[in-house]
Formats: structure tokens, sequence, C-alpha cells
């Protein structure tokens, strides 16, 4: 992955390959450990390399950023956020409506194996 992470020294810019590993701990040394789960922040890295291969651009790594713009929550926290209706909605198919709504808003990334929702807040 070419996630970036620059140190200036001087007039030089040092850029340096992420994995998963130090992409988490990216967020543990920053204070924003707690910020996703395992599994969501995984599911973020995974989204992030791939608009990274999509965009055709490296990315760089700013933990703040990410964090002010992607969100992980339960599929009830994001209906009431975004005034999606799942009143009808057995848990299955409230989960499905509130990704189809994320889908058609293009802020979908994806979802951990507890059921939380990872997307781009908007």
């Amino acid at each position: 992955m070419y996630l970036i992470v620059n140190t200036k020294k001087g007039n030089y810019t040092m850029k340096t390959t992420v994995n998963l590993y130090d992409f988490r701990q990216a967020f543990n040394n920053m204070g924003r450990g707690n910020q996703y789960s395992y599994d969501g922040l995984r599911i973020l890295f995974d989204y992030l390399e791939s608009l990274e291969y999509d965009i055709g651009a490296e990315y760089e790594l700013d933990v703040i950023a990410l964090c002010c713009e992607y969100a992980e929550e339960d599929h009830k926290a994001i209906a009431d956020n975004y005034n999606i209706d799942i009143s009808d909605c057995d848990f299955e198919d409230g989960l499905d409506r509130v990704i189809a709504y994320l889908e058609d808003e293009g802020v979908y990334v994806g979802h951990t194996k507890g059921f939380d929702i990872v997307y781009r807040q908007h």
C-alpha cells in the first residue's frame, strides 16, 4: 500500500509505506486507538488502499482527518442521525436499509463482523 507518512527534515520529505499494523499503530500513537474497532480499522485500511489504486495517487495518512471524515456506528445510530425510518424492520432488514441508504449517498465503506458500519460522514 502506498499510504505515506511525511517527516519533514529541512527541504526533504520522507515517505514510508504503511501496512495494516502500521495503520492501526498510527491511530494508537495519536490517541485515537478506540475511534474504530479492530475490524473497523481493517475495513477503513482496505477501503483507502482500494481508493488509492482507483484514483492512481498516493494517500497521505492523516489520522485526525480520517477520524473527522469517517465513522463507525451501529445501524440504529446511523438511522437516527440521518432520519432513516427502520421502525418497521427487523435487525437484518434495518441493517440492509441503512446500508442501502449509505450506498445511495456514496458513503458506505463496509461493515464489521459485529455489524457496525464504517462510512464517510456527510
